[in-house]
């Protein structure tokens, strides 16, 4: 079951075969759609309805240090968490692991853009604010 908190969004992956490459393990492409997987079910988990009809998140650059294979029948875990929204701008971290062991980690930035004039915009503060964690007082 997907797990989700405001600026986090989990979710786990059965690998298949479909996944593997010539050398037996997960294509490295796999890994980023995994990615990319996980950072709209982020988006469409905490926005509302009509934000999600009007915006739509495009990557603009992702770091990927892949650490271990994961290989057929593996059970993964896919962990993003926004780390800030800047203008038009989502960065996310991503953690792809089996068990307690790192296959990959992710930086991404995504480029949030109007679904109508394919257009960069800026989220409504309002939007904004659902995706970051509430600051204590102190």
């Amino acid at each position: 079951m997907p797990a989700r908190t405001e600026n986090m969004f989990e979710y786990a992956i059965d690998v298949a075969a479909a996944y593997i490459d010539e050398l037996g393990h997960v294509n490295n492409a796999i890994y980023l759609k995994w990615v990319q997987a996980a950072v709209l079910r982020h988006w469409r988990g905490v926005a509302p309805q009509e934000a999600v009809a009007s915006y739509l998140w495009v990557a603009s650059r992702h770091d990927i240090r892949y650490r271990n294979p994961a290989f057929p029948d593996d059970h993964v875990v896919v962990r993003v968490a926004l780390q800030k929204l800047s203008g038009a701008r989502a960065f996310y971290k991503t953690v792809i692991q089996r068990g307690d062991q790192v296959l990959a980690e992710v930086d991404s930035c995504w480029a949030c853009i109007s679904a109508a004039t394919k257009k960069p915009v800026r989220l409504a503060e309002i939007i904004a604010e659902r995706f970051l964690m509430p600051r204590t007082q102190g």
